[in-house]
């Protein structure tokens, strides 16, 4: 057989080969990433904005976490925090109490990637406090409560720990996303959540809302 022959058929087989390699890695590959409940869009987004009332923010006179109660239980043993761990991880295995014991979660905030839950909280997107200062010390608490583990709304995110902590009851004026690239489905879901709820946001949080917005 010529040589030109030879080599077009090792090149064939090697191109064959390679593709059955990719092919086999996407089957093995683990499955997306379960995420939060997608925001509102950008342009609803913008829309919710300038429909919340704005006014200065509250005093927390008076809050207490113990006010939101959580975690409650979701389903069978599992509570919110193990209902969003396992949503939120790729591989989760959880024991006979519904305990995350292995798994993988990608933290939006940060980009880190972690296999422990202890490294994980559960960070509420609009923190208890920041819905206290803004017209949640005049709900029930059953309503604060529904707050604290709402699933349906992108309310609850696993994220790094002391990412979360650093966040604290901060607002989009005074801390975003380290993640520039995550900024926009942040804030998008900031507003989806205050608008839902019917939160009032102060003119710095407004302004620091519409500008990211603006860029979306």
């Amino acid at each position: 057989m010529p040589v030109g022959m030879v080599y077009a058929r090792r090149l064939a087989v090697l191109a064959t080969s390679a593709a059955l390699t990719v092919t086999g890695l996407l089957a093995t590959a683990p499955a997306a990433q379960a995420a939060m409940p997608t925001p509102v869009s950008a342009a609803t987004a913008r829309t919710y904005l300038a429909a919340l009332t704005v006014e200065a923010e509250g005093s927390t006179s008076g809050y207490s976490r113990t006010l939101f109660p959580h975690w409650i239980t979701q389903s069978g043993t599992c509570n919110t925090r193990e209902t969003v761990l396992k949503r939120d991880g790729v591989n989760v295995v959880t024991d006979s109490t519904c305990a995350a014991i292995s798994g993988s979660w990608y933290s939006e905030y940060d980009g880190a990637t972690w296999t422990a839950a202890s490294d994980l909280d559960i960070d509420h997107m609009v923190p208890l406090a920041e819905a206290w200062r803004s017209g949640a010390n005049s709900w029930t608490t059953a309503q604060r409560q529904a707050f604290a583990n709402d699933l349906t709304r992108p309310q609850l995110i696993a994220v790094t720990d002391n990412v979360n902590q650093a966040k604290g009851d901060l607002d989009p004026a005074k801390w975003l996303p380290p993640v520039t690239s995550y900024r926009c489905t942040y804030v998008r879901a900031w507003v989806d959540v205050k608008h839902y709820y019917d939160l009032s946001v102060d003119p710095a949080e407004k302004s620091a809302l519409q500008s990211v917005l603006n860029g979306c």
